[in-house]
């Protein structure tokens, strides 16, 4: 099976020949979560290749989200297709207060248009407490910047433009380009939104959302959950992936023959989940939910960790100190837990047929 990696050995092709596809939307839309801090100065243009190169001697190896970001970044630099792309404008902001994480690049590609690449949640604690913010604000604080951001770029350069992202990038991606002004929208060719969620009826209703809707190519694999979060109405296409359940959401999964995804078609499971995580949404009401969330963070706060990582880093004195946490909430609060996950068992558990299941069967 093949992946981008395998693309960019196939088809190292300058853009002129082969014309823009959407494996290389998946690819610039990866090129948000490199750590360029401090090696692209503000309003400067850059190529790929000089970005590694300063990369390489400013050692930033450790903030490489992926593993595989190591692998990509020296590739792309010494490819014939990418190597010459020019970055720009890259913005990365955490603002804990806010609840803010925000991140994006442009890249001007040499068919004189340019891909807006939104980054998705990285592994800060205030960006996944973003991501759930989602499920009981009809606006958070990275779609306000990336209006904002995309806005900024269109002011800067006349170019012709294409928006995308991978998670909550691809959802910044379709919600800056619907409420964008509109002479700014006539100029986008096409929105990417690779395995990014949805959003609340609120915005899917909205002449906005309409407006742009048929510019947005939505990507998903075959057992997304990401993807399939809050409300989509855009065209989607399924894709398959190596990997199993949540893990399908790692876009170096994604499996690519030519130009193009692998076609596949969602499984029951993402189905189930979909179903469950939905009609929990409509059960249990935005003030729970957002009382819900604020008390599970307050517990992962509590480890004064800024990622996950760090709380991986030591899982066993953070454990505690999660647990500790939990003990000393004031009795709404456990309620509120309690109460919001056994909603959501519940619901789950209703969800699945247990009528087809034989247990006379199945041997002990």
């Amino acid at each position: 099976m093949a992946n981008i990696f395998d693309y960019l050995d196939w088809r190292d092709i300058e853009l002129n020949i082969l014309e823009f596809n959407e494996i290389d939307n998946l690819i610039l839309s990866r090129l948000s979560y490199f750590p360029f801090d401090g090696i692209i100065n503000d309003n400067e243009e850059i190529t790929i290749k000089e970005a590694y190169s300063r990369y390489k001697k400013i050692g930033n190896k450790g903030k490489i989200l992926q593993a595989e970001d190591t692998q990509l970044f020296p590739k792309l630099a010494n490819s014939i297709r990418f190597g010459n792309m020019k970055l720009t404008q890259f913005i990365n902001k955490i603002d804990l207060e806010q609840e803010k994480q925000f991140a994006a690049i442009s890249i001007i590609m040499p068919d004189n248009t340019i891909y807006v690449s939104f980054r998705g949640t990285d592994n800060t604690i205030v960006g996944w407490k973003e991501d759930f913010n989602m499920s009981f604000s009809d606006l958070i604080p990275a779609q306000v910047d990336s209006v904002k951001y995309l806005e900024n770029i269109a002011k800067l350069y006349k170019n012709k433009l294409r928006v995308g992202g991978h998670s909550k990038g691809g959802n910044l991606a379709v919600y800056a380009s619907a409420f964008c002004n509109i002479e700014i929208q006539k100029r986008i060719i096409k929105v990417y939104n690779n395995d990014g969620p949805g959003f609340g009826d609120k915005v899917i209703n909205s002449e906005e959302y309409k407006n742009i809707i048929d510019k947005v190519h939505t990507y998903i694999p075959q057992t997304s959950i990401i993807g399939r979060l809050l409300n989509h109405k855009e065209k989607t296409i399924i894709l398959k992936s190596t990997q199993t359940g949540i893990m399908q959401h790692d876009l170096y999964t994604w499996q690519v023959l030519g130009d193009k995804f692998v076609r596949d078609e969602l499984t029951d499971s993402s189905q189930l989940i979909d179903k469950t995580v939905t009609d929990w949404i409509r059960e249990v009401s935005k003030e729970q939910r957002e009382e819900f969330f604020n008390t599970l963070f307050e517990i992962l706060n509590a480890t004064e960790a800024e990622t996950l990582s760090d709380i991986k880093g030591q899982w066993f004195k953070n454990s505690i100190t999660m647990i500790d946490t939990y003990k000393n909430l004031d009795q709404r609060s456990r309620e509120i837990m309690k109460n919001t996950l056994s909603s959501f068992l519940k619901i789950g558990k209703g969800n699945i047929d247990i009528p087809k299941i034989n247990f006379k069967k199945v041997k002990m």
